[in-house]
């Protein structure tokens, strides 16, 4: 006899988002929302009955609640603004929790296993950009890349077994990464908020910063601007920007600029922000190229779009 498992019924709220109270609302109060605390915590076993009640109004199936969920994330790190919903939070969480299960479900049916190993980084303190060029270089080198353009991020990800998942989710979070069972890597987009393709790999590109760079014991504000300067590096390699645009220049046009966002991937902003790192343009410059951009109302949607495609293929 099948036996219900309490905490699925956690996850299934969750997932909807709801906090007791609004379960309870949901199920027209039938029950109070300590009795269905009771369920969760398994003090007491709610009836076969109750049970077809519960998965209707999770909008889920009844084998939900007797299925075994094997998965842990650890070390989970949101790139999200302050007004994230705790309750949202974990909403994002249980998703993933439920989307890496039937990922894993589906590579024991065909006889696939995960086989992600870490990637060769060297072990260097970040004290600058050029620390996190060199870490990049050799990221580039262990994967084969060159100099050249990066077609697809997430495919590039997925072929060295990082699961990349997509969520829709609110306007409050960008993405977030996490060790799975403390075995392999997940990094999560919210394709409500990432619809252009060049924000997608720079966001995904940038949650691998978090994973990969050795920074989790400085300030965040600072962890937040080594990993974006990671994602434009992967995006666009120091070799490449000089070949493209020289050592110094005093002035970038935006033709020039939606070409190489075309090309490489990466926005005209992020671009331009490289340039100002590797000292190809000036500070100054850059602060008035960026007022412009705002001026022409690009800040959000740019020009110019990248000619690649980024979506999770090997689910």
């Amino acid at each position: 006899m099948r036996q219900f498992i309490p905490d699925r019924l956690v996850s299934a709220r969750l997932l909807q988002g709801y906090s007791l109270q609004d379960l309870a609302d949901k199920l027209n109060n039938l029950v109070s929302k300590q009795a269905l605390h009771k369920y969760e915590v398994g003090e007491v076993t709610p009836s076969k009955e109750f049970i077809s009640k519960l998965a209707e109004a999770l909008k889920i199936d009844i084998d939900f609640f007797y299925k075994i969920q094997k998965i842990q994330l650890h070390s989970v790190e949101f790139r999200k603004m302050s007004l994230l919903a705790a309750k949202e939070e974990n909403r994002i969480i249980e998703k993933t929790k439920e989307y890496i299960s039937n990922y894993l479900e589906i590579e024991e049916i065909i006889g696939l296993k995960n086989g992600f190993v870490s990637p060769f980084v060297p072990p260097i303190n970040i004290n600058d950009l050029n620390d996190i060029d060199v870490i990049t270089d050799s990221l580039r080198k262990k994967w084969g890349l060159g100099v050249d353009p990066i077609y697809s991020v997430v495919e590039l990800l997925e072929d060295n077994n990082i699961k990349i998942v997509e969520i829709e989710g609110g306007d409050e979070f960008d993405g977030l990464q996490a060790m799975v069972n403390n075995e392999f890597p997940v990094i999560v987009v919210n394709t409500s908020l990432l619809k252009k393709d060049d924000r997608k790999r720079f966001t995904v590109l940038h949650e691998l910063g978090h994973m990969l760079l050795p920074i989790s014991s400085i300030p965040l504000k600072q962890r937040e601007k080594y990993c974006h300067q990671f994602a434009s590096a992967m995006l666009f390699p120091r070799e490449a920007m000089f070949k493209e645009l020289g050592v110094k220049r005093n002035r970038l046009h935006i033709q020039e600029l939606g070409a190489l966002k075309k090309q490489y991937g990466i926005s005209i902003q992020a671009i331009i922000m490289r340039a100002k790192d590797l000292s190809i343009i000036s500070e100054s410059y850059c602060r008035q190229l960026f007022f412009y951009i705002r001026q022409q109302g690009w800040k959000i949607d740019e020009p110019f779009n990248y000619i690649g495609h980024e979506s999770p293929m090997k689910f």
